[in-house]
């Protein structure tokens, strides 16, 4: 990325919150200076005593390349490409080409300490556990994706399928040894595996530089930098490109809320805060051990507003989902009582957050056409995905925690018990319709005790893994996108481990093969059902036709989506089998059955309507019309529904 020197109104820019692209001025950019090649630096450090530029190429002296500060806090400074370079005297080492490209800047605050500080802006990182930026230029890489992209720029996600595998690179699969698979080799397992499953996208725990393992990416030093896990940036960009040419799109989780406490990173990164609030009670989140960004300060908007574009704009990156959307919100997210400085009218709401996620999401949306932004908001703040010009927040979709929290707690509950809880299955139609909502089965759910997808069910193996189907089937059934964790398509057993991959193993054994099956077609049906995704907006696309069958913990529906043909799912979330369930119909139809749980393929126990049913004109559920079908035990069942002139007195089935 070449050095693009900024004129006043950029500057002003960058300081009022406006900058989409300071990432072209700050960081380390190569350039040409007079007749050589040459870096140039340029870092925000507005109180600092003094900046220097450091690194193994100077032995890590700290007054050797001093910067200078410019009128507006900005330091900058140029230094030859040559002092970078291997074959110096004294650099002849095996590894001196890497190790001459890492830099710090010597950053020595009002106090006169001085600390070494990653670039904000550095676009490269070293391995942990070492903490430098690493010089590096990302200009060159060849895409070969131009379908893809113009694909997406005229593409309508909201009347699109999108189904989304979530996943942890370094603990999908890795290495016999142990090892972490590169970028580049994680593409030729991958693809494949996604196409075969169905997948539309996948999308990524953070692949933002960051320290420990153990924080999944959540706890970001390099904002810029894909971890050096993995690769080169090149390499990350062979992945996306590769996924793009494979028709799987590619979603980032993206950090905006916070950031870690290690010394190389943003807290306190002149030796004053500059990028938290210099109140504790603003700055710091007690609970995650982080600080909180400060979106009262232009220069850190800029700095987020920009870091979310550079993603979509030099890694084509195809959504941002931000993550702990309600931290940003409120002020006294995560916080007991005395953690937190309310508004002067009491109130706790952070305007300045709101109003940055509104410029943000306008300023993303209006670049990269065809984007999702994704919010992972658990509260019930109104407007999260309204335009921001109406007064909404402006993002694309809203994970749909409420739905999530509802299912999981009813489908933890023995069967004989959930007749008395059957409002969780139905009550997020009261508000399926006021947001674009991502149904999500997360990697937070299968953590910290809260047992794998599969071990959340009650029962025996049996109905352990027949419930798992139910549910999944739900999901696919339900209005709005639909969002799994990796492992939970084939039966997981244990919960989600950050240090090992996931248990392939289990595929070798009876039921988790057959769960992975009936997963990959739930997908594809979903893929090939207009009626599942064209409409997730509203009461159009759905109709209850057995809602309140409490006592039998059984519910089904219609989707439809205008002319396209409309899709009945039923599902019994007991292990007793009906064979004569009634449902309503709003009209005479035949209905064929395309998938069923309970086939004896998935290993269910083998009940299904093995000829079309047709309506009957007897009333049923508030319908003028109704059916009988065979609904097995646990089960979820599909059907594609073809209209009639009229209905028939008879019902054909198993």
């Amino acid at each position: 990325m070449r050095f693009c020197p900024p004129d006043h109104n950029a500057r002003e820019a960058f300081h009022q919150g406006r900058s989409a692209d300071i990432y072209h001025f700050l960081g380390a950019h190569p350039v040409r200076n007079g007749e050589e090649d040459a870096w140039h630096f340029a870092v925000w450090a507005p109180n600092a005593r003094s900046v220097a530029v450091t690194g193994e190429f100077c032995a890590w002296r700290t007054d050797a390349f001093p910067m200078e500060k410019h009128y507006d806090g900005i330091w900058e400074t140029r230094l030859p490409a040559s002092l970078f370079a291997p074959g110096r005297p004294g650099f002849d080492y095996p590894d001196a080409a890497e190790k001459l490209t890492t830099y710090k800047y010597a950053v020595t605050g009002p106090d006169g300490c001085t600390h070494l500080k990653a670039d904000p802006y550095g676009v490269r990182a070293e391995l942990r556990p070492n903490t430098a930026s690493r010089l590096y230029d990302l200009e060159g890489y060849d895409w070969q994706d131009g379908a893809w992209m113009a694909k997406r720029a005229v593409w309508n996600p909201y009347r699109s399928p999108v189904n989304i595998y979530e996943m942890h690179l370094g603990t999908w699969r890795r290495r016999e040894d142990g090892t972490l698979y590169s970028y580049r080799e994680l593409c030729d397992q991958l693809i494949p595996y996604l196409r075969r499953m169905g997948y539309t996208h996948v999308e990524l725990l953070p692949v933002m530089e960051h320290p420990l393992d153990g924080s999944w990416g959540y706890q970001v030093t390099g904002y810029f930098a894909p971890t050096a896990r993995y690769g080169s940036p090149r390499d990350f960009m062979t992945f996306v490109d590769r996924m793009h040419r494979a028709g799987i799109g590619v979603i980032l989780d993206w950090v905006p809320a916070h950031f870690p406490r290690d010394e190389q990173g943003l807290m306190n990164f002149d030796g004053t805060p500059c990028y938290e609030h210099a109140d504790p009670r603003r700055a710091d989140m007690p609970q995650w051990g982080t600080r909180l960004f400060d979106y009262s300060r232009g220069e850190v908007c800029s700095f987020l507003l920009s870091n979310a574009c550079y993603w979509l704009d030099y890694y084509h990156a195809d959504g941002l989902r931000c993550d702990a959307v309600s931290g940003m919100l409120y002020l006294d997210f995560c916080k007991e009582p005395g953690q937190w400085l309310p508004n002067p009218d009491g109130s706790r709401e952070n305007r300045d957050a709101i109003a940055f996620i509104r410029r943000l999401n306008t300023e993303v949306y209006a670049r990269f056409p065809g984007v999702m932004m994704i919010a992972e908001e658990s509260s019930a703040f109104p407007g999260v995905t309204a335009p921001a010009d109406r007064g909404g927040l402006g993002f694309g979709f809203k994970w749909n925690m409420g739905w999530m929290n509802d299912m999981l707690s009813y489908i933890k509950l023995d069967p004989v018990y959930r007749k008395y809880h059957h409002d969780k299955l139905t009550f997020s139609l009261c508000y399926a319709f006021n947001e674009n909502y991502v149904l999500p089965f997360s990697h937070d759910e299968v953590v910290h005790g809260k047992h794998s997808m599969l071990d959340k069910q009650p029962g025996d193996i049996w109905r352990k893994f027949a419930g798992l189907r139910a549910l999944y089937g739900f999901m696919i059934g339900h209005p709005g996108k639909k969002l799994l964790f990796m492992g939970g398509e084939f039966g997981q057993f244990i919960e989600w481990k950050d240090d090992d991959q996931l248990d392939w193993f289990l595929l070798l054994y009876e039921k988790h093969p057959q769960m992975q099956a009936y997963v990959r077609a739930l997908n594809h049906l979903y893929r090939s059902m207009p009626a599942l995704y064209a409409r997730d907006d509203g009461w159009e696309g759905f109709t209850w036709l057995s809602v309140d069958d409490c006592a039998r913990s059984c519910v089904a529906f219609m989707r439809m989506a205008g002319r396209h043909t409309p899709v009945v799912c039923a599902v019994n979330f007991t292990p007793v089998a009906y064979r004569d369930y009634p449902i309503g119909l709003p009209f005479p139809c035949e209905m064929t059955e395309v998938l069923n749980s309970d086939w004896e393929s998935f290993a269910g126990s083998g009940q299904f309507n093995g000829l079309p049913v047709k309506s009957r004109p007897e009333p049923a559920c508030g319908l003028p019309h109704s059916a009988h079908i065979v609904l097995g035990p646990h089960a979820c069942v599909f059907f594609k529904v073809k209209k009639t002139p009229s209905g028939r007195s008879r019902t054909a089935r198993k």
